[in-house]
């Protein structure tokens, strides 16, 4: 049948997954760090998507599309509240992470000198054509990638400049700020350290897409850590 659905700019998304949480029906899913319609026949076209967008991915579209299957939403909600998390959204489920109490003998008392080399450090604050860009190899980072693992300073940020942001916290989309950058300096590396939490592909999408409009050609790694401080990959 022909009628209204949403329909989604990949080349425009960051990732974020707001989207997701707001559509109830199920219909919107991350595939590759990025939203995609996953079921058509979830759609409602109501489009309550469409105002959590930062980036403005999300529009409607009339074509031929199945019938919104209000019976088979209802089934799959009333699946998804049965596996729920207390607290909804992955990223902020809440959970104690145990750690092994070493006798105070043990415990390293010496302070750990810092690894910043600049200031500001926020992807929003740091001006595009700063001096210590030129010849960095350049880290950025989740801001809560620092707080996960615990020597973030000498085995990240040791001799790079460091960037951290969130994309679901600071509502915008970090690639057109971090190519300029990479277009305007020249920049050595670029490495990217993201948590496991799904909203982190905004960050990684960010740097990709960055990448790819600077046109220039550079090495990069993903880095990806676990809520509990492990490294995934």
């Amino acid at each position: 049948m022909l009628r209204k659905i949403i329909k989604i700019d990949k080349d425009k998304c960051n990732g974020c997954g707001l989207c997701v949480s707001a559509c109830h029906e199920g219909a919107i899913g991350l595939v590759d760090g990025k939203a995609e319609l996953v079921r058509d026949d979830y759609c409602d076209g109501l489009g309550n998507c469409l105002p959590v967008c930062p980036t403005g991915a999300i529009s409607f579209e009339e074509r031929e599309a199945p019938a919104y299957d209000e019976e088979a939403v209802q089934k799959s909600m009333a699946q998804k509240e049965a596996e729920a998390l207390p607290c909804g959204c992955p990223g902020t489920n809440a959970k104690a992470i145990e750690r092994e109490c070493k006798p105070q003998a043990e415990v390293q008392t010496q302070a750990i000198d810092t690894q910043l080399k600049q200031w500001p450090v926020q992807i929003k604050l740091v001006p595009v054509n700063a001096p210590y860009f030129q010849g960095a190899n350049l880290l950025v980072a989740a801001d809560c990638s620092a707080y996960a693992y615990g020597n973030f300073h000498g085995d990240f940020m040791k001799n790079k400049i460091t960037l951290i942001g969130c994309p679901k916290l600071d509502d915008c989309d970090y690639s057109e700020k971090l190519a300029a950058i990479i277009q305007t300096n020249d920049i050595k590396s670029v490495t990217v350290v993201r948590m496991e939490v799904p909203c982190c592909g905004g960050i990684e999408n960010a740097v990709k897409e960055a990448l790819k409009n600077s046109g220039k050609m550079i090495p990069w790694q993903i880095v990806t850590i676990a809520t509990d401080g492990r490294i995934l990959d």
